[in-house]
């Protein structure tokens, strides 16, 4: 761990400030990592990397790794200025120990040892402290190893010197195990989820090495970017045929550091990110507003001015201005002002003002510069303007009928007699025999099935009004009850579970993802809010004597086989091929008995990756698509219920 910095900027004990205790951490946890839920157990790591990450940002440290170790505790090191292990004046105790056991302690509160911080409000380590069954801090500095160990939050000894290290090593290495009387829901740490994290990390913080190693299964990963957010963006749209290369603007203004990549495709959907101190603000806030606004205005100021829009044309809207746009705004704040400790939300006014004047300013020079992309960004938005026109009118047209018909739900659809839609559930069913077969073994009390035939439309790869002319979309919609588009309500959907039952062949993994695809792209919300599942149908029933099981994987049946001690020959093996090949009684008995059943949970882990994915499924490019099902064809995540 070598310092990449000069380590002359002020940090030692004096410099860490205290403002309060930390016995509320574990009493209420959401409060500072959001909750006890597998996001919030991927927090602790968070928390830990930022101030890591913070002193990167303070140009002292190049190297950060992080390690899942086989019993879940996870290792973060860095090659930071290391915290100071000397005596707090404040307190009489060493700094080291303020900083892992109080709350608010820290030293990102004075202006001189970190221009910038990720982790400003100072609970995080301590935090995650409180939250571990332990935790194991060793401190690289001044030549010396100093360590302490804490069991949740309160220290088993005093900071002790372990052993010395060459002068120029420096930095922390921090270990710890997630309480489980926190964390009671059987979950663990997802490499995916981590490493898509670190890749967001390394494409803002420039130039620095950043390391997910996983000894669970020997996976690894290092992340190291010199083009910082333009290569971010370049990387979102590998998949997509873009119209120019992204637009990069840089400027300081008044102690705020703005960076802002920009780049169209010829894709429908708008991909915009947004990251104030390193960290993605996933609810936005004032730098994602102050890029919006500017994009708009400068489109519609350049088409008036190059005489694309006429006088009598209305100015283009946000979302028309927005199609096809892949965009990053990072800002760098000497004192952000976050709406919670999780920081998913950006709140200071000043960040709109000039994010909107450093964007306007740039991407005005790049349209007057570069004509003929400019001509193709307005055309593309006059497509839109006129798709979204008609798909207002197609719309309109679905709510006028529907209010004709006195709300009817489509006639395929099976209804439940159940009205609280906590406790119903809708199946998407493929195919009308194994529609059949479910109407028949469903329990009409709560469980209402809808079957469609074929395959619904490619939504992303066509506009609203296309799919709006699709006779099983329509359906869906009815059926669902929460709008779609500018009326989308999510409270008034009326079934709590949506549950896509599919066969396990390759057309039913296709149909799948076309309504998975569906919803992300038009019916975001019912994701985020946990209505959405995968059923899990079985793929073999196994007879031996008078003994029936079913099993869903290929191992399972060889292991059950192994189990039984006996040669396939001598047991009746019945392969399901689809969902119509099962009797009503099996597929209640394996597939929708909420009691017997497993359903796959379908959650947004991550924007960036989630629309990777779908590009990559649904998009125009072919090769991608096909690494993609190879590498992960066998690849699923449970969830029993």
């Amino acid at each position: 761990m070598e310092n990449s910095g000069n380590g002359n900027s002020s940090y030692s004990a004096t410099d860490i400030q205290v403002l309060e205790g930390l016995e509320a951490v574990r009493r209420r946890p959401g409060m500072y990592v959001g909750g006890t839920d597998l996001k919030a157990l991927h927090h602790l790591v968070y928390e830990v990397v930022d101030n890591s990450i913070d002193e990167a940002l303070a140009g002292v440290c190049d190297n950060i790794e992080v390690i899942i170790h086989a019993d879940s505790s996870i290792t973060v090191s860095d090659n930071g200025r290391g915290i100071p292990v000397d005596i707090h004046p404040q307190t009489g105790k060493s700094a080291l120990e303020v900083v892992m056991t109080i709350l608010h302690a820290g030293g990102k509160f004075g202006s001189s040892s970190y221009k910038v911080s990720g982790g400003l409000h100072g609970v995080g380590v301590s935090a995650v402290n409180a939250l571990s069954s332990w935790c194991e801090v060793e401190v690289y500095r001044g030549g010396k190893i100093h360590s302490q160990r804490y069991e949740r939050g309160i220290p088993q000894g005093p900071v002790t010197q372990i052993g010395t290290c060459p002068p120029e090593q420096t930095g922390n290495r921090t270990t710890f195990r997630y309480d489980e009387e926190i964390f009671k829901e059987e979950m663990d740490y997802r490499f995916e989820t981590l490493s898509q994290r670190f890749r967001e990390m390394a494409f803002i913080t420039r130039k620095i090495k950043l390391l997910l190693k996983d000894e669970r299964n020997d996976r690894e990963v290092t992340y190291f970017f010199e083009g910082g957010i333009s290569s971010f963006v370049q990387y979102l749209n590998r998949n997509r045929v873009v119209l120019h290369a992204p637009v990069y603007m840089e400027k300081d203004v008044d102690n705020i550091g703005v960076e802002v990549a920009i780049q169209y495709t010829d894709a429908y959907t708008e991909s915009v990110y947004s990251f104030a101190n390193t960290i993605n603000t996933i609810d936005g806030g004032t730098h994602l507003t102050g890029i919006r606004g500017a994009i708009t205005r400068v489109i519609n100021d350049y088409a008036r001015k190059a005489n694309l829009l006429k006088d009598a044309d209305p100015n283009f809207s946000g979302d028309d201005t927005r199609e096809g746009l892949t965009a990053i705004v990072s800002i760098k704040h000497p004192d952000p002002q976050f709406e919670s400790q999780t920081k998913v939300k950006l709140m200071n006014p000043e960040v709109q003002t000039i994010v909107q004047q450093v964007t306007v300013e740039a991407f005005s020079q790049f349209l007057e510069e570069n004509p003929s992309i400019a001509k193709s960004i307005v055309n593309k938005c006059l497509t839109s303007f006129r798709a979204r026109d008609a798909a207002r009118k197609a719309r309109d047209l679905v709510i006028r009928k529907s209010a004709l018909e006195s709300l009817t739900l489509p006639g395929k659809l099976a209804d439940c007699s159940e009205r609280d839609t906590s406790k119903t559930e809708l199946y998407i069913v493929e195919g009308d025999s194994a529609g059949g077969s479910a109407k028949q073994g469903r329990d009409r009390h709560f469980q209402a099935i809808l079957p469609l035939r074929g395959k619904i439309l490619n939504s992303e790869r066509s506009r609203l009004d296309k799919i709006l002319s699709n006779t099983e979309v329509r359906a869906l919609i009815s059926a669902l009850g929460m709008g779609i588009g500018d009326n989308l309500d999510v409270t008034n959907v009326r079934y709590g579970r949506v549950i896509i039952m599919t066969d396990a062949d390759v057309d039913g993994s296709h149909i799948r993802t076309l309504l998975l695809t569906f919803f992300f792209r038009y019916m975001n919300p019912l994701i985020e809010l946990g209505h959405l599942y995968i059923a899990q149908p079985p793929l073999y029933r196994i007879k031996h004597k008078k003994q029936i099981q079913y099993v869903y994987t290929e191992a399972e049946k060889e292991k059950l086989i192994k189990e039984l001690n006996i040669s396939e020959e001598k047991i009746d093996l019945q392969r399901y091929k689809g969902l119509g090949e099962m009797n009503p009684d099996q597929l209640w008995e394996t597939t929708m008995n909420p009691e017997k059943r497993t359903l796959l949970q379908v959650t947004i882990d991550d924007a960036a990756q989630a629309d990777k994915t779908f590009d990559m499924l649904m998009g125009a490019a072919v090769p991608p698509r096909t690494r993609f099902i190879t590498t992960h064809a066998k690849e699923v995540r449970n969830l029993d219920v």
